[in-house]
């Protein structure tokens, strides 16, 4: 079993649980089902995901789950909001003055940019109009019950990986 401190090395598959989009890939670590399920994006490295397990590097519903395999083991875990990337909440919503945005970014306020805040939140902008911006700084997962295909690869204990990046 996997114990907290330990790095895990997994490869996963995520998909949406319910909802319109139910079974949908939104996310992946392994390039072939990334290709297959029409995800690709080239600028990113498809690789197995490492992480220490118990120490809030990943949502918690994988951390817990990876508690409970074996190297070798896959398990396919259903995640409610709480335990992925948390309920959407209004407040993450903000409308700012349209003129003050677009000064502070340098850039045209347009739906679907992204944004950052004074104290580096990301988020997008949802809605625009002649005065006001509307950002929704809410992951865009939050809310979500997602559905994840887990494959533990290797466990590592913290001293190990720390070798392995120093050569």
């Amino acid at each position: 079993m996997v114990e907290p401190g330990d790095i895990a090395v997994v490869h996963y598959v995520g998909r949406f649980a319910s909802g319109a989009e139910s079974g949908e890939v939104f996310d992946t670590s392994d390039v072939d089902v990334a290709l297959s399920e029409g995800v690709y994006q080239g600028h990113r490295d498809y690789r197995p995901l490492s992480f220490e397990v118990g120490a809030d590097e990943i949502i918690p519903g994988i951390d817990a789950a990876v508690r409970t395999m074996d190297v070798g083991d896959e398990r396919t875990v259903t995640v409610d909001p709480d335990e992925a990337y948390g309920d959407r909440s209004a407040d993450s919503v903000v409308e700012v003055p349209r003129g003050e945005l677009e000064t502070r970014s340098g850039r045209d306020a347009r739906p679907g940019r992204p944004v950052q805040s004074a104290n580096g939140e990301i988020g997008w902008i949802i809605d625009v109009t002649e005065e006001t911006v509307t950002v929704d700084f809410n992951h865009e997962l939050a809310g979500e019950r997602l559905e994840f295909e887990l494959r533990l690869l290797e466990v590592r204990e913290p001293a190990e990986d720390q070798q392995s990046t120093a050569t």
